[in-house]
């Protein structure tokens, strides 16, 4: 089960670049342009990303009334409004403040503490030869050296898509145009490149990967 994130955004490109962004980071995403429908979402959401500047109620209202009602559900502001009185008003009710712009990156970081610290809910949990992937919090874990392993955000991407099609042989293309959202162009080295330094991180022994497997002339297959 995913974990289940509501998206308050008016602006089209920002909310749907988050969105898709988030949904292949391997979150469920709901998106709404408004606060007025919020509410009919929320016994879904696990976590919400909410913006200040909204058409009818702003965001600080629209935070305020969901977090009164939900007061266990995270709540992130995320604006590009800078001013300090601002940020201490939406922290008055909100988790967590994120000014624009941002890097996705960080805001992939700042979802996994909010999960983390306010413990959303029971994690669930993929293993993966010695990995242990929490879905809720998107945490992977080596279980061969307790720790945890950190990805760059492509290298997620990449991992996320061969996860959800565990056992199924990928091609570069699926998997290029899937995590680049462009064209792939044969005999391109970034994807190739990519998988080395992700099997550096998550392989036993990267001469002989048991996780991501190369399937010769074909692409890649994530194994259990």
């Amino acid at each position: 089960m995913k974990l289940t994130i509501l998206h308050i955004e008016d602006d089209q490109e920002i909310g749907s670049w988050v969105s898709k962004f988030l949904t292949e980071c391997g979150y469920e995403v709901i998106w709404i342009t408004s606060g007025h429908e919020a509410m009919e979402h929320m016994e879904r959401a696990d976590l919400v990303i909410l913006d200040i500047m909204l058409p009818g109620l702003d965001g600080f209202t629209i935070g305020q009334r969901l977090k009164q009602k939900y007061p266990n559900t995270p709540i992130m502001m995320l604006s590009a409004r800078t001013a300090m009185e601002d940020k201490l008003q939406g922290l008055h009710f909100a988790d967590d403040y994120m000014t624009k712009p941002y890097h996705p990156d960080e805001l992939i970081a700042r979802i996994q503490v909010l999960v983390r610290r306010l413990g959303v809910i029971a994690p669930e949990s993929i293993e993966v030869k010695h990995l242990r992937i929490d879905q809720r919090s998107n945490r992977i874990f080596d279980t061969s050296s307790n720790e945890d392993i950190i990805l760059t955000g492509k290298q997620f991407h990449i991992f996320m898509y061969l996860l959800d099609h565990l056992n199924q042989i990928l091609t570069k293309k699926q998997i290029y145009e899937a995590v680049w959202g462009d064209t792939y162009i044969e005999g391109d080295k970034t994807l190739m490149v990519h998988i080395r330094h992700l099997r550096e991180k998550i392989e036993l022994d990267t001469s002989n990967p048991q996780i991501i497997q190369t399937i010769r002339g074909i692409g890649y297959r994530m194994s259990s």
